[in-house]
């Protein structure tokens, strides 16, 4: 049974236009980096201030959880640091998501910023 979910797993990864799925190893150590990069941009204060979006940081289960926490990530950094900072604090963030996300999340680029 083990083998036909890697299959399944992989002809899906294919048809979403992956070459080959990241391992699940591969993911959870990934999903911490991020999960910890986006902790220490709040920093030691957020738990006093974004008490919320730190405890949904820490306990998001999947990396889709946290591609969309971006969102609050930016208000709330936007709040403390302006939108210019919180702007390009998110976009170190959204570098990390690379290769983790099916071609549907992952971000493309803006005609407007051109």
């Amino acid at each position: 049974m083990r083998w036909f979910k890697a299959n399944l797993r992989n002809s899906l990864y294919g048809l979403l236009g992956h070459s080959q799925p990241p391992s699940a190893s591969t993911l959870d150590n990934r999903l911490e980096d991020i999960r910890e990069a986006m902790l220490e941009l709040i920093g030691d204060s957020g738990s006093q201030e974004f008490p919320h979006l730190m405890r949904r940081i820490r306990y998001a289960g999947e990396i889709q959880g946290l591609w969309y926490l971006r969102g609050d990530l930016m208000a709330a950094l936007a709040a403390r640091h302006g939108e210019t900072a919180a702007r390009e604090q998110v976009a170190r963030i959204t570098g990390l998501f690379k290769g983790l996300l099916p071609p549907g999340l992952a971000t493309r680029p803006s005609p407007l910023l051109g």
